[in-house]
């Protein structure tokens, strides 16, 4: 089994940076497929930036070059470091890991971004 556990989110102003962990608890294999969605307020969850078993990385079209999704083996965590911060991405962020063999969709509970303009 695995559980994720979000930190890191909170109020800034636009322009600043907030950095968002997601701890693994149970094993990452290195085919697993791990991003970070989000959701905001009356608005469809979609995918921030994810990183997939080989080594590719893909982000939403909105926050390339503000964005960068990271991990740590060894801490058994992904980030999201998170720059130039502008209200629309006022959400939810969830961390998300989809393992295909075999299949497993895992969702931790989300942490709050909130950016005031």
């Amino acid at each position: 089994q695995v559980q994720l556990v979000e930190s890191g989110g909170g109020l800034v102003q636009a322009g600043g940076s907030l950095r968002l962990s997601c701890a693994a608890s149970g094993s990452i294999f290195s085919s697993d497929v791990m991003g970070w969605y989000r959701r905001a307020p009356g608005k469809q969850r979609e995918l921030v930036a994810s990183f997939t078993g080989g080594g590719k990385t893909n982000y939403a079209d909105s926050v390339k070059g503000r964005f960068t999704i990271s991990r740590d083996n060894a801490k058994n965590t992904v980030y999201l470091q998170m720059d130039s911060l502008q209200p629309e991405d006022t959400a939810v962020y969830y961390c998300n890991l989809r393992r295909l063999l075999p299949y497993k969709d895992c969702w931790g509970q989300g942490t709050q971004v909130t950016v005031s303009s």
